[in-house]
């Protein structure tokens, strides 16, 4: 099971993105499933629709309804965890997104993120473990 943040989302359904063909080549070695959290996919949602119109949204939910891209559930004691971590990483800061990405990752035990964003370097896990970020 691998975490995929939105950036990585956007890149691999949007080719003019600077990240396309990275993303593309480092996507067959990601263990799958593939999942997400609603606030990364939200985001993704969002980006793709201002840079890439409909289109790009349209083939973001193809992933999800064919499970080719799981959502995970953040709820009870996650969404407290959350929004824990991001009052831990409010220098950053982090967001909502960020933080149902590394509650998920506590609580599944995983520590491989397809991510974009550099604040992954930063971020922890339990033990003081850093995550495995591709690409």
């Amino acid at each position: 099971m691998t975490l995929v943040d939105a950036g990585p989302l956007i890149a691999l359904l949007d080719s003019d993105d600077p990240d396309h063909q990275r993303c593309m080549h480092a996507l067959p070695a990601l263990e799958g499933p593939l999942v997400t959290t609603w606030p990364a996919f939200t985001e993704a949602t969002y980006l793709l629709g201002d840079r890439a119109g409909w289109p790009a949204q349209e083939r973001l939910w193809r992933l999800v309804l064919r499970d080719d891209l799981l959502l995970l559930p953040v709820d009870g004691p996650m969404l407290q965890r959350a929004r824990d971590l991001m009052r831990k990483y409010r220098d950053l800061p982090m967001d909502l997104a960020d933080a149902t990405l590394v509650a998920v990752a506590e609580s599944k035990r995983l520590r491989t993120v397809f991510t974009l964003d550099a604040d992954f370097r930063v971020y922890r896990l339990p033990g003081s473990a850093a995550f495995e970020i591709v690409p």
